[in-house]
């Protein structure tokens, strides 16, 4: 039995032999298929899941640009940005949190301290000057995203960051300001939702004013903490671009207040004044009545957050007439001293044509009708010209173009193609009826004749200015040749007699030399009724006449009273004085022109 049974357990040794061996090799196979996907993983990564899982670790922070600031022509700011930041919590993380690592500085070297939530909060109460319960509140519930403090300066921000407080982060924003208020308030424009420009120049030029915004991103570990050692990438925002104006803020204030003045005293509607420099082209003020404050817009009616100077079209009446004479100089057709027999009223094709005062028949020069700013004779010497000719003077001197400054809704004014003028428009034409334009329409018509026949592109915006300082000068815009010198020479001389010898002696000024020219028109209803509500008077004119260096132009819609006796001499001289001052023109000093008005 003994023998028999030492035989049995040799031949069981094999057998756990071999299941030793195979568990063993089950062994080695799994260790293998494990080391293998360890490799796979954490070394090569086939997948990507070290790659997917980074990404899922990495928190993106929008880094706002800055807006460019908006200047006048000596660096006065009328619109500028400032960093600021709100604070914004993940309630989840941070209600969860007990205590958190930061980084501090330990021995002269950073190392993981813990922090208590608590003390968290306090820290975090005292950078905010929050009490600690209100901060708690804040910070406390399941809300995934809750600004708990706005408008943070970025010193603040800084402090807030150092604190490493899981679940907070700040999210910069810009804040837009206003420093002058309603100076240019209309021309600046303002934002919508203090990001995007909803008016004025912040709305035509808003992406050079933006800028690019820059992104920081960093490694958010599954607690909520930043990971200090992790991933930290950033890419800079760039800066907008500051806009310099050709604007005086200075002078512009001055306008403002001028034209404020005479709107309120004779209840008019609106009203605007232009002040261009002849030599240049460019828009020193362009004032506005009511004009907005860009901190405050929405204190201000809507139909007053525009830039009425080239938005509104109104038929301009006898300034006009400047177009006539010039028209009629330039084709040959007649001249400041030519003699005209002109009748109490005058009929043409089935027309009657009457001027605003009761006269005889009058013996006049070109200059005379002008100079007393006559229908009757405007009609008399314009037949002169075609049809054609007509349309096309107007033409040329940009009625029917919109000036484009860079501001939105600049208006075309009307004018009608000569085929489609019925029997009265044809001549009404000759004396500013039937066609409408913008107030720096009109202004841009006298400057040709001021700057010997030559006019120039108005221009608002002067250069560009880079984050880095450097300036891009706008490029001035070709100019065209209207008339000739001769021809300007001899308009200048019909205007500046108007003044000497007319009916405008309420724009002469002490010292200058002045040509002006003035202008009435009806307005038509704005509820689209027929028929007339009202009045638009103006008066347009430049000085001094022997150097011509500035145009000023001044419209008051609707005013109050009687339209004969409502003059807007008070704020043409005030505001061509005030630019004369600014500027340093020195005065006059040859003798005035005195065409004579009358044919003896």
């Amino acid at each position: 039995m003994a023998q028999n049974t030492g035989k049995a357990r040799k031949a069981k040794a094999p057998s756990a032999t071999r299941r030793l061996r195979l568990g063993l090799g089950v062994m080695l196979t799994l260790l293998l298929v494990v080391g293998g996907k360890l490799f796979l993983v954490q070394g090569l990564d086939v997948g990507g899941m070290a790659e997917a899982a980074l990404q899922n670790r990495l928190t993106p922070i929008e880094l706002p640009a800055e807006r460019g600031s908006i200047l006048d022509a000596n660096g006065t700011v009328l619109a500028s940005s400032v960093i600021r930041y709100n604070l914004v919590v993940d309630q989840t993380v941070n209600t969860k949190t007990e205590e958190f690592r930061r980084l501090e500085p330990v021995d002269g070297k950073e190392e993981l301290v813990k922090v208590s939530r608590d003390q968290g909060i306090n820290e975090l109460a005292a950078v905010l000057g929050m009490a600690k319960d209100t901060l708690k509140d804040a910070l406390t519930g399941d809300q995934r995203y809750y600004i708990v403090a706005k408008d943070l300066k970025p010193d603040v921000e800084d402090r807030i960051a150092k604190l490493q407080i899981p679940g907070i982060v700040t999210e910069g924003t810009s804040k837009r300001v206003y420093p002058n208020g309603s100076v240019a308030g209309g021309i600046v424009g303002f934002l919508k939702d203090g990001t995007t420009g909803q008016a004025g120049l912040e709305q035509t030029q808003d992406e050079i004013l933006r800028g690019t915004a820059g992104k920081r991103l960093f490694e958010i570990g599954a607690d909520g903490l930043r990971i200090p050692v992790g991933v930290d990438q950033l890419t800079p925002a760039v800066n907008g671009k500051d806009i310099k104006l050709t604007l005086n803020a200075d002078l512009q204030y001055f306008a403002q207040q001028a034209i404020q003045s005479q709107r309120d005293k004779l209840s008019a509607e609106w009203g605007v004044v232009i002040v261009q420099d002849i030599k240049t082209g460019d828009i020193i003020a362009m004032a506005d009545t009511n004009s907005p404050d860009p901190n405050d817009p929405g204190k201000s009616d809507a139909q007053d957050r525009g830039v009425r100077a080239v938005t509104a079209a109104y038929e301009p009446g006898s300034v006009q007439k400047m177009i006539t004479a010039a028209a009629l100089i330039e084709e040959g057709k007649s001249f400041p001293l030519d003699k005209f027999t002109i009748p109490s009223s005058y009929t043409v094709d089935g027309q009657t044509f009457s001027d605003s005062f009761a006269h005889g028949t009058e013996e006049r020069t070109l200059a005379g009708i002008l100079g007393w700013s006559m229908n009757t004779g405007t009609v008399m010497a314009g037949e002169r010209l075609s049809k054609e000719q007509r349309y096309d003077w107007l033409k040329k001197f940009g009625i029917g173009e919109a000036p484009d400054i860079g501001l939105p809704a600049e208006a075309t004014g009307i004018l009608t193609p000569h085929e489609q003028w019925d029997g009265r428009q044809e001549y009404t034409v000759l004396f500013g009826q039937g066609v409408s334009q913008s107030t720096l329409q009109t202004v841009r018509a006298f400057q040709s004749v001021g700057n010997n026949g030559v006019m120039l592109q108005p221009r608002l915006i002067d250069s560009y200015i880079n984050p880095d300082g450097t300036e891009e000068k706008v490029p001035a815009q070709p100019s065209r040749e209207i008339v000739t010198p001769d021809t300007a020479r001899q308009v200048r001389d019909i205007l500046e007699s108007a003044v000497t010898e007319g009916q405008i002696k309420e724009a002469g000024l002490d010292g200058y030399r002045v040509g002006a020219k003035t202008g009435t028109s009806q307005s038509p209803c704005d509820d689209g009724t027929a028929g007339f509500c009202g009045f638009t008077a103006s008066m347009v004119g430049m000085a001094p006449m022997d150097d011509p260096r500035f145009i000023v132009e001044v419209v008051l819609q609707r005013p109050k009273g009687d339209i004969y006796g409502i003059s807007n001499g008070p704020v043409f001289r005030s505001v061509m004085s005030q630019a004369l001052r600014t500027y340093n023109v020195p005065p006059s000093t040859g003798e005035p022109v005195r065409l004579p008005q009358f044919v003896k």
